[in-house]
């Protein structure tokens, strides 16, 4: 009962997702490559540990100019969904905790930052560039994919990822 509740709250969500801001891409549902890694205090995360909600996971690194440009837009996007059934996690690819600590500190101190110190697991997801952002469903399955940086914080973001988190009553 619980899997064909989630089904249909992820068709329910597609339906409602309407048009897709410019940037994002549709993606064919397969399942989401598995997520371990630790986070910035070494404490362990995994994806599948937050299931039944809608996953932004994004990849970037702080020698690149567009991801620098957008973690403030992540940031204070965040803030908007604090309530709702959305995780946001940010992989950190290929760098050390001491550049990610000194650049978050200043524009994204408050969201889940995973290190993937070695760039196994970006492989695995297969981004297309920095940065790069994956929206999966709370079924866990790839279902959109923002290319280069956006401007999350902005009218037209924040209502699509709002019809996307919004469950039908």
């Amino acid at each position: 009962m619980r899997i064909l509740a989630t089904a249909l709250l992820c068709l329910a969500a597609s339906v409602q997702a309407g048009d897709l801001p410019k940037g994002v891409l549709t993606l064919d549902g397969r399942p989401a490559p598995e997520l371990r890694l630790a986070d910035l205090d070494g404490e362990p995360y995994d994806l599948r540990d937050h299931p039944g909600r809608w996953a932004f996971v994004h990849f970037w690194a702080s020698w690149c100019s567009p991801c620098r440009r957008e973690m403030p837009t992540i940031q204070r996007m965040a803030e908007h969904f604090v309530e709702a059934p959305f995780e946001i996690v940010l992989v950190n690819t290929a760098e050390t905790e001491d550049a990610v600590f000194s650049f978050l500190g200043g524009v994204a101190p408050d969201l889940t930052t995973l290190m993937d110190s070695d760039g196994l697991v970006t492989d695995r997801w297969k981004p297309r560039g920095l940065p790069s952002t994956f929206l999966i469903d709370p079924a866990g399955k790839l279902r959109y994919l923002a290319m280069g940086d956006r401007k999350w914080d902005t009218p037209t973001y924040l209502d699509w990822l709002r019809r996307l988190t919004v469950s039908p009553e």
